[in-house]
């Protein structure tokens, strides 16, 4: 007897919602976020698919004081009171080593010998867009456990990367606010293209 494959059913509106219609982006984060909580959202994050399987994104979660003060100097000033009182800030960043893993992460092929004498151009941009796929589920991963995101750039890379990257080859990208959403200082949402500006089937 045919059975549909596992992946076919469409999910609920409830759940839609929560990771799409109604998901904003927080400026406003307050609550606690405990380290499990973290822990959970990591193990959903990293079935994420990359190229390979090479899987580049790594993940710093700035939680204590101690830390979130190292972060402070690196943010644009715009970005600087919500991410000190935001519970968790995630860096996420991208490792330029990521073919040291890929033995362990792609064994049915000799994946790493692809990148043998690869610039370091290269290995940033894949390492880049592969990550940032990573950071996305991140994301989904914070909505469907029940957290509110507030994504961002505006900050200094080279002051992040000094700070909490020293001695490796691992580069930021872009930080994550996470915590629970205060709706009440929301901003009206903003429109969305309509899918035949954005889209077309050909």
């Amino acid at each position: 007897m045919f059975k549909e494959p596992l992946m076919s059913h469409r999910l609920p509106d409830e759940s839609l919602d929560r990771l799409f219609r109604t998901a904003r982006t927080h400026n406003a984060l307050g609550g606690e976020v405990s380290d499990d909580t973290l822990r959970a959202l990591y193990d959903l994050l990293k079935w994420a698919p990359t190229s390979a399987n090479a899987s580049p994104g790594r993940f710093v979660f700035v939680k204590s004081a101690e830390a979130k003060k190292r972060l402070e100097p690196a943010l644009d000033e715009g970005n600087r009171d919500k991410t000190m009182a935001a519970p968790v800030t995630v860096i996420v960043g991208h490792d330029l080593d990521f073919a040291e893993k890929l033995p362990y992460l792609f064994p049915h092929a000799d994946a790493k010998s692809w990148f043998a004498g690869a610039s370091d151009e290269a290995l940033a941009t894949f390492g880049l867009r592969n990550g940032s796929l990573q950071g996305a589920y991140l994301m989904f991963a914070a909505r469907a456990l029940g957290l509110d995101c507030g994504p961002m750039s505006g900050f200094n890379n080279a002051k992040v990367d000094a700070e909490f990257f020293a001695g490796t080859r691992i580069r930021s990208n872009f930080l994550i606010n996470l915590g629970y959403g205060k709706p009440e200082e929301l901003f009206p949402r903003s429109p969305r293209l309509p899918f035949d500006e954005a889209a077309q089937i050909l």
